[in-house]
């Protein structure tokens, strides 16, 4: 096999082999969980989540471990708010919330968005809180090497010094003379004002419970530092994909990396960054009311709908929201079910329903998707090839090509399996015993439709129609006699 990605450090499509014969490591960032997860989140999982199952068709063994950062700045400030009198500020907000409280409650939050939209849980999902001596030690590891150092204020905190290294600013290439400080960073203590927290020293009014002792004072880990301690304990000092969010390249990366290294680590091999999403071209954001939430999507579509709009877009390009967005992606989701179920009343389901890693998925896979599957995760041109498939499944279908027909429909549970589509369920009324109940009413309806036409009372054939279109049933005449299904909203 030919893998290649993108890696963000080099800058170009490089061939993917991975560190280990038969495995790939795989470590991307989860949630701040200061608040509720918005679509930037979800799009970021559902990115890495089809990067999984690729690599995982492909035969590795793949190890993921997705972070939770759960004790930051934010989270202090969200939990001190609810003690005031404007803690009320969304729905879900409760009056005097410790902040690991806040922390839990929100982490709920994500992992009920990553299950509703068919993302897979990581192999290891750490919190930050619960890797301090691992932090301490990579702290220690810094200093040793000169590339760190205790506030100069006895403030209590520790810095990484960027001028130390001389590779800082390489991730995002970057010339650290161009950069500038943090613009809501302290520079007191600091030698450069570009240095970045690896520790913070406990200040008065702070939470007792949001501390803990080191060698150089109590207090809490900076954001940058928890990544590294935690992505080397569980992948080791040398992994195969460090990914996330574009907006997380820099500082977060660029810090992540530096500080990494410096201590001695290999780190990642190859940095993968998914794009953004917009809102009719702009950027979203909370103060000018043009953000859209993955719970707002879903009150719009299903879930299978939504994980198929959020995974459309090549994974590095901007993704942006419309608000018919949702009803174009219902469409392509509808022509592909529509043809399964079609396909599946003709040849039987079970018989035609690999699952993406057996010996019959690799064989039903169109040669044309694996390309692009390949090639930098193009995801856009491989739902070009299922689409065409689902085509000329269709067509098979009008001409009674069972053989064709039951080939195309492998073809396209194999492909929705590894993309992921088949992890979300499907509307429950498909689902559902109501359903069947319901299909053997409607097929004795068609029985009835068809003895109707076959005597050629056109009456009683039209009003029989009629009654199951006004029930919502759609009815299709075709060479082989009626198929049905229901209408869509």
């Amino acid at each position: 096999m030919t893998l290649r990605f993108y890696d963000t450090a080099s800058a170009e499509v490089r061939d993917f082999v991975p560190l280990e014969q038969g495995k790939a490591s795989v470590y991307y960032c989860g949630a701040t969980v200061q608040g509720m997860p918005h679509v930037g989140h979800v799009r970021s999982a559902i990115a890495f989540d089809q990067l999984t199952r690729w690599l995982e068709f492909r035969g590795l063994r793949v190890t993921v471990v997705r972070n939770v950062t759960d004790i930051d700045d934010k989270i202090l400030a969200k939990s001190e708010q609810s003690f005031g009198p404007d803690w009320a500020d969304e729905p879900t907000a409760r009056k005097d919330e410790e902040w690991w409280a806040l922390a839990y409650r929100y982490e709920q939050e994500f992992e009920n968005a990553y299950e509703s939209l068919g993302v897979q849980r990581p192999t290891y999902e750490p919190r930050a809180t619960g890797h301090i001596p691992e932090m301490h030690a990579l702290i220690q590891r810094l200093i040793d090497r000169g590339h760190a150092y205790p506030a100069l204020d006895d403030s209590g905190d520790v810095y990484f010094d960027v001028r130390s290294w001389s590779k800082y600013g390489s991730l995002t290439r970057q010339n650290i003379d161009d950069m500038q400080g943090a613009p809501d960073a302290d520079p007191r203590g600091k030698r450069d004002p570009r240095d970045f927290a690896l520790w913070k020293g406990y200040k008065d009014g702070e939470p007792l419970t949001a501390k803990w002792e080191s060698p150089w004072g109590a207090g809490r880990p900076g954001w940058h530092l928890e990544c590294s301690a935690m992505v080397t304990k569980y992948l080791g000092t040398r992994f195969d994909i460090h990914g996330g969010g574009l907006d997380l390249r820099f500082p977060h990366h660029e810090n992540e990396m530096a500080q990494s290294q410096a201590a001695g680590d290999e780190f990642a091999n190859f940095w993968m960054h998914n794009g953004m999403v917009t809102y009719e071209g702009e950027k979203m954001s909370k103060s000018i009311g043009n953000t859209v939430s993955p719970a707002e999507m879903l009150d719009l579509a299903s879930p299978r709908v939504v994980r198929y709009y959020l995974g459309q877009a090549h994974y590095r390009s901007v993704l942006d929201y419309r608000p018919t967005s949702l009803q174009e992606a219902a469409a392509a989701v509808e022509r592909i079910d529509g043809f399964i179920a079609k396909a599946a009343a003709k040849v039987g389901q079970q018989a035609t329903e690999p699952n993406s890693y057996t010996e019959g998925a690799q064989a039903a896979m169109p040669a044309a998707f694996v390309a692009a599957m390949d090639d930098d995760l193009n995801v856009p041109q491989a739902l070009g090839v299922l689409h065409e498939t689902v085509r000329a499944g269709n067509t098979a279908l009008a001409a009674g090509d069972l053989d064709a027909v039951k080939d195309a429909l492998s073809s396209v549970h194999a492909m929705t399996s590894v993309l992921g589509l088949d992890s979300v369920k499907r509307p429950e009324a498909v689902q559902s015993r109501e359903h069947a109940a319901l299909e053997v009413l409607v097929e004795a309806q068609l029985e009835a439709r068809a003895a109707a036409r076959a005597n050629k009372d056109w009456a009683a054939s039209d009003a029989i129609r009629d009654t199951l279109s006004a029930a919502g049933v759609v009815v299709e005449d075709g060479a082989d006699g009626a198929t049905w299904s229901l209408k869509r909203d």
